[in-house]
C-alpha cells in the first residue's frame, strides 16, 4: 500500500488519539492493533502524537512547578 492511499483511510482522528493514548501506556490488544493498523491514517498518527507529546511535556511541567511551588522539593515537610 502507498502512502497516498493510507493517507486516504477512513479512520476518525478521535480514534487515532486513542490509539496513541494506548502507546503511551504500551498496552494494546492484537485485535485492536490490527483494527488500527488498517483503518487509521498516517498523518492523522503524527499528529496526534504530536499532540500527545505536547500536552505530556506540559503535564510534566505543570507537576514540576507544583512540587517545587509546594516546597516539598526543599525539604520543607
Amino acid at each position: 500500500m502507498s502512502l497516498e492511499q493510507a493517507a486516504r483511510r477512513k479512520g476518525s482522528f478521535l480514534q487515532t488519539m486513542k490509539a496513541v493514548a494506548w502507546s503511551f501506556f504500551g498496552v494494546r490488544k492484537s485485535a485492536g492493533y490490527e483494527r488500527d493498523v488498517s483503518e487509521i491514517n498516517p498523518v492523522h498518527v503524527i499528529i496526534a502524537g504530536l499532540i500527545a507529546a505536547v500536552v505530556f511535556i506540559g503535564a510534566l511541567v505543570a507537576l514540576v512547578h507544583w512540587v517545587i511551588a509546594s516546597g516539598v522539593a526543599a525539604g520543607h515537610v
